[in-house]
């Protein structure tokens, strides 16, 4: 039947380009911003994993500049450690030239104290950001490691410890100053003095105390080189789960392209399929009112 008050062809064709616009106005939304999941209208399972994957790669960038800062620190005082270690070695190569007949002990007194200055000046230029690990000033020094999310949803940022204290190489540092004097692995190093008079016996517990305090200084060493390895490999590890984490988040809310292109052209067509079959459902009232005339 044909109505002029109703025009179901009409409504049908503009119910069909309604539902194509609706279509295009997504598509075009998806290629204008590159994204298929854009809100938590569009699938909120996927928009809320993806919000949560991205606040975390926040906090593993955050991470990554604290092991940037951690490694200095670590590197700052694996520097020291080696400078010192060489400076000691020269004073046991003074003490053994010491130890031979008719060399004059105070000639190499004064040597070892220069040598002695030096290891001060070590102690206490050893710093980075104000942070010595080496002058026995360090209660807590730590260095960030990662950033977790466990299975339960908690999250926790992971450390490691270096034991400053112990492995200090200096002691008693004086603010004032900017020195360090006793104290540390060094103590009996930097008060070692020759008076010109030591026999072989005393000569000896002098090379003695050096090697005991060379073979301390190589296990704070070693220490420190394992923390420089074991932030260095987290170093590489972060950045690689930052790119991964980046690809999930794509593989979850990324419009494909192609796709999306290709998409529009069909519904562009069918645009137009549809405008003109709006057009002919409109133009039968016409044809209708024509037989009155």
């Amino acid at each position: 039947m044909s109505s002029i008050l109703t025009n179901t062809s009409a409504m049908s064709a503009l119910q069909t380009l309604r539902t194509i616009n609706n279509d295009m106005e997504t598509t075009q939304g998806r290629i204008s911003s590159g994204m298929r999941v854009g809100a938590a209208s569009d699938n909120a399972a996927y928009w809320s994993i993806a919000t949560t994957m991205r606040s975390d790669n926040a906090a593993l960038s955050a991470v990554q500049d604290a092991l940037g800062l951690g490694a200095a620190k670590v590197d700052t005082a694996y520097a020291g450690v080696e400078a010192a270690i060489d400076v000691v070695k020269e004073i046991k190569a003074k003490l053994v030239t010491a130890t031979e007949q008719g060399v004059d002990k105070l000639k190499v007194q004064e040597e070892v104290k220069q040598l002695q200055d030096q290891l001060r000046s070590i102690g206490s230029g050893a710093s980075f950001n104000g942070e010595n690990w080496l002058d026995g000033s360090a209660t807590n020094a730590t260095v960030v490691t990662g950033f977790v999310r466990g299975n339960d949803g908690t999250v926790k940022v992971t450390t490691a410890t270096y034991d400053a204290t112990t492995n200090a190489l200096f002691g008693n540092y004086d603010p004032d100053t900017g020195t360090v004097e006793d104290g540390g692995i060094l103590e009996d190093v930097l008060g070692i003095t020759l008076d010109g008079n030591e026999d072989a016996a005393a000569m000896a517990a002098h090379l003695d105390t050096v090697e005991t305090a060379l073979t301390e200084m190589a296990t704070a060493g070693s220490t420190l080189g394992s923390l420089s390895k074991r932030v260095s490999l987290q170093e590489d590890f972060a950045a690689k789960l930052s790119t991964a984490i980046d690809k999930g988040i794509g593989r979850l809310v990324d419009a494909d392209m192609n796709e999306e292109s290709t998409r529009l052209k069909a519904l562009q067509t069918q645009q137009q399929l549809a405008i003109q079959s709006l057009s002919i459902a409109n133009s039968n009232s016409q044809n209708i009112l024509s037989l009155f005339r």
